[in-house]
């Protein structure tokens, strides 16, 4: 079987590949490769064998006159803005030899130049080759281009993160009606399900190869036949693009060991995504404290507090913040376990004990509750302190509330219940934010199995269920913080910003479909008639 140790054996495996050429280089990374090196050994194993530096992976970087050997470590093909920055390094640069590594295998670089007879050798590889030493100056010069799955994050032995297929997301509606505008009428899909790998986008499709040939690589590094399991039309395409493999049909003939591999849609689990799920001291640190900086899987840590350092604007940025990674100390690693898979309050526990006896064998006078107190100061009390924690009790709360009503009631009873649950908020309890509020609306809708936005026919009670947001953190008092409805919106849960220069005030309504080429107008709450338009998803900006 597929074990814990086998896995992360692999990514040490794929990582020791990529160390073997960083001896007296510079090294250049990727954001998405960067994560992986995080939890792989972290910057020290580069520096331990033998790199110079690690830079960001930019057209604003460069080598020193006396770094004559580049690495460069890439999630993406090696073409388009990939390939300039590579150029424009390497052209700042006096390298003699460059070596790059691409997570993306050759065979879907063939698919990415439009080629899809097998050729022998690694062409693409080598033509990139070529115009390394072409960049460099000299085609005598050393050039190295070869494939290494960096895809594997190992935040604990029982979870493995995929960082770089971070974007890739199940398919929708909308998508599936870009796609049927690109193809003829008759051949046009009528559901999901109907999509197979020729249907989607060639860059889905490079990404989907991508993660079934990581997944490939690991299995077979594992001596392992996988029996695949799928659960909606894009875990579906996945699972068939492993089991089509073409390493994997020889591997599944002879390995010994098996494993069954289970592919979810994450929109068949949305609760499990936007809910808050009770006592779990690293739920609530990943979900307040601020992310690391290009991460996705850590958060940062303000190291201040071990300073005598004052907590003034000028001191913010002094010192390089912490992290939870930690994957060469053992005893780490081993308390992270413990705040990953136990209670907040044997977490805290745990924690006081490592502290304890790290304590006693520097023969430091420490009291128990001193303890406590100390690493509590230093990272659990970030998280236990932060400004934004009762709210996340709040959450929690209501979702629980929410849920033992969906149980007795209808949906329109639910959205009410928000609505006095946002108006109690905003008259002296936990403030509500947008997103919080959207975050809950996802939660209800889900749990509910409501269609959404394409189901026809819903109930009068149900279109007229409208929530009105205050959004206090986004306007200065006295500026009208709430707009009405004046005429029917599109039938789904949407924020429309008005455009009227200085207001910015939001609505979040739910009614009547509307016709199309028909110009909303709302009533803002200055009484004023004014055009509204639907804001990018990641947030909205006042003004016109």
């Amino acid at each position: 079987m597929l074990t814990a140790e086998g896995v992360s054996a692999f990514s040490r495996q794929v990582w020791d590949k990529v160390l073997s050429k960083v001896k007296k280089a510079v090294v250049f990374m990727d954001d998405r490769c960067t994560e992986c090196l995080h939890w792989n050994g972290a910057v020290a194993s580069l520096l331990e064998a033998g790199a110079r530096n690690l830079k960001q992976f930019s057209s604003f970087e460069s080598g020193g006159e006396n770094e004559p050997k580049a690495v460069f470590v890439v999630s993406t093909l090696l073409k388009g803005r990939t390939a300039d920055v590579i150029r424009d390094i390497i052209r700042l640069s006096r390298f003699q030899y460059c070596v790059v590594f691409t997570a993306v295998p050759h065979s879907v670089h063939l698919l990415a130049n439009d080629v899809s007879a097998d050729l022998e050798g690694n062409p693409v590889f080598e033509r990139f080759e070529e115009k390394l030493c072409e960049w460099m100056g000299n085609m005598n010069f050393t050039a190295e281009v070869m494939h290494a799955p960096v895809v594997l994050a190992p935040v604990a032995p029982q979870l493995v993160l995929l960082p770089a297929f971070g974007d890739l997301f199940p398919l929708l509606t909308d998508d599936l009606e870009t796609i049927n505008r690109k193809r003829p009428e008759k051949k046009r899909l009528g559901s999901l399900v109907d999509l197979d790998m020729h249907c989607l986008p060639q860059e889905l499709q490079i990404q989907i190869k991508t993660l079934a040939s990581g997944l490939n690589a690991m299995f077979e590094f594992a001596n392992v036949r996988e029996e695949s399991f799928a659960l909606g039309p894009l875990s579906r395409i996945i699972a068939g693009e492993l089991a089509n493999h073409a390493q994997s049909k020889a591997r599944r003939k002879n390995a010994p060991n098996k494993a069954s591999v289970v592919f979810i849609d994450r929109t068949l689990d949305l609760t499990g995504a936007v809910g808050h799920h009770g006592d779990s001291l690293v739920e609530k640190i990943l979900s307040v404290l601020p992310p690391l900086p290009g991460h996705r899987c850590d958060v940062q840590v303000d190291m201040l507090e071990l300073t005598d350092l004052p907590h003034t604007p000028e001191t913010q940025g002094t010192l390089a913040p912490g992290c939870l990674a930690q994957p060469q100390d053992r005893a780490a690693c081993a308390l992270w376990e413990a705040m990953l898979s136990g209670r907040q309050k044997e977490a805290v526990m745990e924690v006081r004990r490592h502290l304890v006896e790290a304590a006693s064998k520097e023969n430091l006078p420490i009291k128990m509750s001193m303890a406590v107190s100390c690493w509590i100061d230093w990272f659990i009390a970030q998280t236990l302190r932060h400004p934004h924690l009762p709210l996340w009790d709040t959450c929690l709360a209501s979702e629980r509330l929410l849920l033992q009503t969906l149980g007795d009631s209808d949906l329109p009873a639910v959205l009410k219940q928000i609505q006095s649950l946002v108006k109690g908020g905003a008259e002296g309890g936990a403030r509500w934010g947008l997103d919080e509020l959207l975050v809950l609306l996802v939660y209800v809708y889900s749990v509910a199995r409501e269609a959404g936005p394409e189901e026809e026919g819903a109930r009068p009670e149900e279109e007229g269920a409208e929530l009105e947001l205050e959004a206090n953190t986004a306007q200065p008092p006295g500026r009208a913080q709430a707009c009405l409805c004046s005429e029917s919106l599109p039938v789904d849960p949407c924020f429309w910003v008005c455009r009227e220069e200085g207001c910015g005030s939001l609505s979040l309504s739910r009614a009547v479909q509307r016709q199309p080429k028909t110009p909303a107008l709302l009533s803002c709450g200055n009484q004023r008639s004014l055009p509204w338009v639907r804001p990018v998803p990641a947030g909205y900006s006042t003004g016109p």
